[in-house]
């Protein structure tokens, strides 16, 4: 299944419409610093304590799961779109099919000169909302998800 790619702001306009939900794949301490308003916030890969590699979140299908069912009309995002993009065919594969993968994500994506090539969401200057997300942050959907 191919996932529909969208700007930040066809992003912010489905969002607008009421018909979509965002969704932050990014790590909590990401999400804390800034996200867009309303966001759900799920880490899909989270740092290994012991080496500080990255690696896929084992909890992330059964929270986001037990937080949004398949049906939810999801809008997908990350830094830059790598991990959202991973998400959504995760997701895809555990049967949610109205996807889209936000491409820039929310910091938007640079060349090897720090020249943004695809804008993202904070650099638009799209509103923005700091802290954990109360009743949406990870750790109120994980506590949620393992009663």
């Amino acid at each position: 299944m191919s996932i529909t790619q969208v700007t930040p702001e066809e992003a912010k306009r489905l969002l607008d419409s009421g018909g979509y939900v965002y969704l932050d794949v990014r790590t909590v301490p990401e999400f804390v610093a800034g996200h867009p308003p309303s966001a759900y916030n799920v880490p899909v890969a989270e740092p290994n304590p012991a080496t500080g590699q990255m690696e896929v979140n084992p909890r992330f299908l059964s929270v986001v799961q037990g937080a949004l069912p398949p049906g939810t009309a999801l809008v997908v995002g990350c830094r830059t779109g790598g991990r959202s993009a991973m998400a959504c065919e995760m997701l895809a594969d555990v049967g949610y099919k109205n996807l889209r993968n936000m491409e820039g994500g929310f910091a938007g994506t640079t060349d090897s000169t720090g020249q943004i090539v695809q804008e993202g969401w904070s650099t638009l200057g799209q509103p923005i909302e700091r802290g954990d997300g109360g009743k949406k942050s990870y750790a109120t959907l994980t506590a949620r998800t393992s009663k």
